[in-house]
């Protein structure tokens, strides 16, 4: 290998470990202490300045909760390539039908009462709690954190589940608290998620058969201003404050997450629309339950508050 091959490379790789950085919502400062790496050390890495073991890719791997191969490999399976080009000629009737003949095929059936128990998704900043808690009181369901059933089911805080069990351990934690929560729910439910968990294919997987999924989607410099706003600069790096690298981290952050969002089976724009308006919003984006129509056909005046 040549000298500029080998640069292109290293160049390569630090770009794939910055961008799964990214798509988890850490700082590189999180990451130097979930590895074990020093933080000038990856940031030449990232840089591509930097020549990496094998060892010291392992440990990124691991601190990030993907394998090696997941960093390294450069496309998906050749077969699953193939089923998303069909896919892609498709259009929403006939991937509805697509989706349905697979689940029934081969046993992947999203599970009862699913379209009753709402996940929203999206960036911090994007008004989950705000407008969960308002559709679960409008549609008389409970209304649950994501983040608190975690410290419930590890029974300590999120920061101890963090720095005791590192990012696998909080995501083993994370399903259990899903499938407790269905269970649990099974008649309905509004819960939030944290901004991450579309990064984790499991996790995600899990979530979108168990819960019918809405992105809150707004701009990045609305989730900035919010965020702000509640003075918690998670996953942004609290020592740079809202600058411009603070703006960065939450374009990149946004960017490398952007198509998994997307996946939700529903969009809901926040961006320069009044909480009532998104509330609206949100409200038609979600399957309503038959006793709530029929609640609603009853007592026409509950539509409008």
């Amino acid at each position: 290998m040549s000298e500029q091959e080998s640069k292109a490379t290293l160049a390569e790789l630090g770009g794939r470990i910055r961008a799964w950085r990214a798509r988890r919502g850490m700082t590189r400062r999180a990451l130097a202490a979930d590895s074990g790496l020093s933080e000038r050390f990856l940031a030449d890495v990232e840089s591509g300045k930097g020549n990496v073991s094998i060892n010291s890719l392992e440990a990124a791997a691991r601190a990030l909760n993907i394998s090696i191969l997941e960093l390294l490999q450069d496309a998906p399976r050749p077969a699953l390539a193939r089923a998303q080009g069909l896919l892609s000629r498709l259009d929403d009737a006939q991937l509805d039908q697509a989706c349905g003949l697979l689940g029934s095929t081969f046993g992947l059936q999203d599970a009862p009462g699913r379209a009753q128990r709402v996940a929203l998704i999206g960036l911090r900043g994007a008004g989950k709690s705000t407008l969960g808690s308002q559709l679960a009181a409008r549609r008389g369901l409970p209304f649950v954190e994501l983040d608190r059933e975690i410290e419930r089911e590890a029974g300590t805080s999120m920061n101890e589940i963090l720095l005791l069990h590192g990012q696998a351990g909080y995501r083993r934690y994370e399903r259990r608290a899903l499938l407790r929560i269905a269970e649990e729910h099974a008649g309905g439910v509004v819960i939030t998620t944290g901004g991450s968990i579309v990064s984790e294919r499991e996790t995600f997987d899990l979530l979108q058969s168990l819960f019918y999924c809405v992105w809150l989607k707004a701009s990045p410099q609305e989730h900035m201003a919010r965020v702000v706003a509640q003075g918690d600069m998670r996953p942004f790096d609290a020592t740079r404050g809202a600058t411009s690298e603070a703006m960065e981290d939450l374009r990149g952050i946004l960017a490398s997450r952007e198509a998994l969002y997307a996946r939700a089976d529903a969009v809901v724009d926040t961006a320069a629309h009044s909480p009532k308006q998104s509330l609206k919003d949100l409200d038609r984006a979600v399957p309503q339950a038959k006793s709530f129509v029929k609640s609603i056909a009853q007592h026409p005046e509950k539509e409008t508050t």
